[in-house]
């Protein structure tokens, strides 16, 4: 039998303040963006704002293009939306900016987060790599 949360703790509120305990006290930088074409941050967690310095407040309704600048591979992000829209999962690295315009690279998972077919939403699993 494989082992999920539901199996374990069923599809109530206790699987989903499961989940929100995990995202909330992650190592890694949790970002869900909506399902539109802009893709506006949903939801931010604290470590996301230990990775890049951005409140998870203040990011609330932006795109993670926040984060992009001149030393940003173009062919990572076109990498990332060809599989953004064939609503597959992708990783992959490149060099983002913190707030104060630090830059760093960083490495990151994106996932659909799927109901049936239909994707809802998009999780960001994030991590900083070694030094520019």
């Amino acid at each position: 039998m494989t082992y999920t949360i539901e199996t374990s703790l069923g599809k109530g509120e206790t699987s989903l303040a499961l989940l929100k305990v995990i995202a909330e006290n992650s190592f890694d930088s949790i970002l869900v963006t909506d399902a539109t074409i802009e893709g506006k941050v949903i939801y931010a967690n604290k470590a996301f704002e230990n990775l890049t310095g951005h409140d998870p407040s203040e990011v609330i309704g932006q795109t993670p293009r926040i984060l992009q600048g001149i030393g940003t591979d173009t062919k990572v992000i076109d990498r990332l939306t060809d599989a953004m829209k064939s609503g597959n999962d992708f990783e992959g690295k490149a060099i983002n900016y913190k707030k104060d315009g630090t830059p760093f690279i960083m490495y990151w998972r994106v996932l659909p987060i799927k109901t049936g077919e239909k994707i809802e939403a998009w999780v960001a699993i994030q991590r900083e790599g070694s030094s520019i």
